[in-house]
């Protein structure tokens, strides 16, 4: 009898803290107590650990006084995940399990009453926490043993039960059990998912040569996109097809999805490594919590971190409720979102590309060149419409693109490029950003910071001066002129990738970037922009 310590991980948003379970078998009048702020879920914890020890053919307890401290003890525990290293801790303390077989190993898992173990969400962050805390030693459920051995470095054990568990903990033979139940969630839907990406390819559409350049800019830089256009002018078709103009995930963000998925609790064991970067198209009657993050209980991430590194799309934006419309502020800045409650505060990764469309009106026939239906809506409808998109969420926005439904003559040029030929480019592109940000932490020119850019990588004087008469005649913000900069960048990027030379933006990149982000139209040709230059010489 005596005291032992198992440790676990419990998680606040996308960062983890390692806990340990202290179990004190002392002799005494009966009880079990609990301290450290455990939660409702966690308190249930004695009658699944005390079930499932006894019914894998341990010694309870019973005729003593054992008590269990969470530590740190300021933190509020919560989830299920707590059971193993509970009941292992326990069985340590009173001597059935050597302690010193407990150090530099973490314990995660559900029990069952019948001793076995359960899947639990968030096994990746909680491994990769632990991991960052010199824990060497990590015992799981099986069908997640997968997801753990992720984290390099991390020896992972893959039990079926708590027998299986004590087991391997004192060299015994480890006994045979029942297989682990899957997670409780499963796709029904196998149509939908990164299989579609080969469905859908910039080629299929034809024109819109600007708007498929800006497109490929918004993919090379990580640069947020705002399509506007009367209804059937191919928005959402453009927006579609994004995705497939990104590169396959760094492995760095390949570890940074699969964990906020796995956080999510909707990671598929079998899956491995999310390899294609995520996209999302939410309806417009989406809550806040659905697009931002939280929820009741432990905070759960929403759209806008699901999509970390990958492309979130907001279609019918002026339809968005108000809140989220100024929720979405934080995350297009920083990068990252925060969900502030009484008791914690948590902090997810959300470097989306966020694409914003919307129609011009309420009845999307504003604007369109004669042989269509004409717009009804009155005058104040249409202001109001628009207003949405004049506010601070859109200064934030990094190029607009105004789109016409094609005509007739317009369809029959067909010399798009490939979405493999453009994603080629923009893989280019990213990679000479990465090298230039390799001391920064920085992967895309989007994500520099203001102060920074103007010291290490400052414009040359004469596009510097382009700028600053943009800004000063107040056809710029302050952060615009920053978004220009940024931009003007990423077309230097993939000038160099064009001529296969080193470029640094000049007047002429600046000049361009003004233009994608006033929505003004785009000189394809003097870009060199091959057959997109031809196609739109053809329809002009």
């Amino acid at each position: 009898m005596g005291i032992a310590t198992a440790t676990t991980i419990s998680l606040y948003g996308a960062l983890g803290h390692v806990i340990d379970v202290q179990a004190d078998v002392a002799a005494g009048a009966p009880g079990f107590t609990m301290v450290g702020r455990p939660d409702q879920s966690l308190r249930e914890a004695f009658d699944r650990c005390k079930s499932a020890v006894i019914n894998s053919h341990f010694g309870w307890p019973a005729t003593k006084r054992v008590t269990v401290l969470l530590s740190p003890a300021d933190l509020t525990k919560r989830g299920p995940h707590f059971d193993l290293s509970i009941a292992v801790a326990i069985l340590a303390a009173d001597g059935q399990i050597a302690p010193e077989a407990l150090a530099a190993t973490a314990f995660i898992g559900e029990l069952t009453l019948e001793g076995g173990l359960r899947c639990v969400p968030g096994v990746l962050p909680m491994v990769l926490s632990a991991a960052d805390r010199g824990v060497r030693h990590v015992f799981v459920p099986e069908p997640q043993a997968a997801e753990a051995a992720m984290v390099p470095g991390m020896a992972v054990f893959g039990m079926r039960s708590l027998g299986q568990v004590v087991a391997e903990l004192n060299g015994d033979e480890v006994p045979v059990a029942a297989a682990v139940a899957p997670v409780s969630g499963g796709r029904f839907l196998g149509w939908r998912g990164d299989a579609r990406l080969g469905e859908v390819d910039l080629a299929d559409l034809h024109g819109m040569p600007d708007a498929k350049f800006a497109v490929e800019v918004a993919a090379a830089g990580g640069h947020h996109l705002l399509l506007t256009g009367p209804k059937g002018a191919g928005k959402t078709s453009l927006a579609e097809r994004i995705p497939t103009l990104l590169p396959e995930l760094t492995p760095e963000e390949s570890l940074e999805i699969t964990a906020l998925c796995s956080l999510a609790g909707d990671l598929d064991p079998g899956e491995g490594l999310i390899r294609r970067p995520p996209y999302a198209a939410p309806h417009h009657d989406a809550s806040k919590t659905s697009i931002i993050g939280g929820g009741s209980g432990q905070v759960r991430p929403g759209e806008v971190s699901r999509c970390h590194a990958g492309v979130l799309f907001l279609d019918e934006f002026a339809l968005f409720r108000h809140d989220i419309i100024e929720a979405l502020r934080q995350p297009l800045e920083s990068g990252d979102v925060t969900i502030a409650r009484r008791d914690e505060s948590v902090t997810l990764p959300a470097r989306t590309l966020l694409v914003l469309a919307s129609n011009p009106c309420p009845c999307g026939n504003y604007g369109v060149r004669g042989g269509r239906s004409q717009c009804s809506c009155r005058v104040q409808q249409v202001r109001a419409y628009r207003a949405k998109l004049a506010g601070p969420l859109v200064d934030r926005i990094d190029i607009t693109r105004a789109l016409l439904p094609l005509r007739p003559h317009e369809r029959e040029v067909d010399r798009s490029e490939t979405s493999a030929q453009v994603r080629a480019r923009v893989h280019a592109a990213r990679e000479r950003q990465t090298a230039r940000y390799r001391d920064c932490g920085w992967r895309l020119n989007a994500h520099v910071a203001a102060p920074a850019l103007r010291e290490r990588w400052p414009l040359p004087d004469d596009a510097a001066r382009v700028l600053d008469t943009a800004q000063y005649s107040g056809a710029l913000s302050g952060r615009g002129a920053v978004r220009v900069h940024r931009l003007a960048w990423t077309l230097a990027d993939l000038r160099a990738v064009r001529e296969g030379s080193d470029v640094v933006p000049g007047v002429d990149e600046v000049d361009l970037a003004l233009r994608l982000r006033t929505g003004d139209p785009l000189p394809l040709r003097q870009l060199g922009s091959g057959d997109d230059a031809v196609a739109h010489e053809a329809s002009a």
